[in-house]
């Protein structure tokens, strides 16, 4: 329990829910056609809660010192967790309501925490107010119940919440609700306590760690779109079936002017399948990583790759791989990975400079510094 049951909250039914006497002292509820059973009561139990029409205050039942009592809250808490009461802050007649309490969660019963006047409140930033019909509505994502508000002063005084404010200096307003309400909005989470000496009621100021990452439309999209956090009905309901005109079993035709398209279709030129067929010749298969890369007429003309060097002689077979018609030989870079791939191979006879694959810059420093021949003899 986080609070002790208000003194001024009534419980009432719902205005589409009544009660049902039946033999033995059975008590069934009927709301929208269906008639639920609620347990049976004494004759005394039964004769009060027909009181609920128009709301027993919740502190009439709260001792439960007598058995009437304990029957009564018994009855109150299977209508309250099937959702079908709603309870009410405001007068002693039926029409001077100032707030109404609807609740969202099964497991909602009205609490008022402590509140004094050194203490500070202010608004959720999940809190907001909007119009439904003619009533205006203050709920939150994170709130069990909404509010409906009957008096507009009351509206007034909840807009000041938006930065805190000590209860101290809202007593002193002429339209101050009572602490009361704002113990209730405190124990849905509309409201909650910042430092009095320098809270600013920012978002690490309200909840833990976690709900510093939910944003305001977020958290409503998911509260809304979650079954068992709210009330209203989900599924193929159609609650506006009957507002609105229903769509014709024919499309009618697209509004403006008709267009009619006069310019010639284009011309596709269509290959033959010689002309395919030589499209299949440019494709030519590249060497693998692994292996020869000298093979790959790409690889060869690149100009970040090793180049073959090329050396005038005379024929020979000595470890040659082709001749050209000019009477070059042309040798070969072994198979390389890719991880030696710019490693310097020398020939046996450096006298001759005959390099396979040296980079460019390699070959301009051999060239360069003949010293580095020499050492490497």
């Amino acid at each position: 329990m986080r609070g002790a049951a208000p003194a001024n909250v009534s419980a009432r039914l719902r205005s589409n829910v009544t009660l049902e006497t039946q033999a033995e002292g059975e008590i069934a509820v009927c709301f929208e056609g269906y008639s639920v059973g609620l347990g049976r009561f004494s004759a005394g139990a039964a004769h009060r809660a027909q009181n609920l029409r128009i709301g027993l205050p919740l502190a009439a039942f709260a001792s439960n010192w007598r058995n009437i009592d304990k029957e009564i809250d018994l009855l109150v808490r299977r209508l309250a967790r099937r959702g079908l009461l709603e309870y009410r802050l405001g007068g002693s007649g039926i029409g001077e309501d100032q707030v109404v309490i609807e609740t969202q969660m099964p497991d909602y019963w009205p609490r008022t925490p402590q509140l004094g006047n050194a203490d500070a409140v202010v608004l959720s930033r999940f809190a907001y107010m909007r119009r439904r019909g003619n009533e205006m509505i203050l709920e939150s994502p994170r709130a069990g119940a909404l509010f409906k508000i009957c008096n507009p002063k009351i509206a007034a005084v909840l807009a000041m919440l938006s930065t805190p404010q000590h209860i101290k200096q809202l007593r002193r307003q002429d339209d101050f609700p009572g602490l009361e309400l704002l113990a209730l909005l405190l124990d849905c989470q509309i409201l909650f306590k910042v430092d009095a000496a320098g809270g600013s009621g920012l978002r690490p100021a309200e909840g833990d760690h976690n709900l510093v990452l939910w944003d305001f439309h977020d958290l409503l999209f998911h509260t809304r779109s979650t079954e068992g956090r709210h009330a209203n009905p989900m599924g193929g309901v159609y609650p506006h079936a009957g507002a609105i005109s229903p769509l014709p079993a024919v499309r009618p035709r697209w509004p403006g002017k008709k267009t009619i398209c006069t310019s010639p279709r284009p011309r596709i030129r269509r290959q033959s399948p010689r002309s395919r067929s030589s499209c299949g010749k440019v494709i030519r298969p590249v060497a693998s990583i692994t292996g020869n890369r000298s093979r790959s007429p790409n690889f060869r003309n690149s100009s970040a790759a090793p180049r073959a060097s090329y050396r005038y002689r005379t024929p020979s077979s000595t470890s040659t791989t082709g001749v050209t018609p000019s009477g070059r030989i042309r040798r070969r870079a072994p198979a390389t990975s890719s991880s030696s791939i710019w490693r310097s191979t020398h020939a046996r006879d450096l006298r001759e400079a005959s390099i396979i694959t040296t980079p460019a810059l390699t070959r301009w420093r051999r060239s360069a510094f003949p010293c580095m021949n020499s050492k490497r003899n």
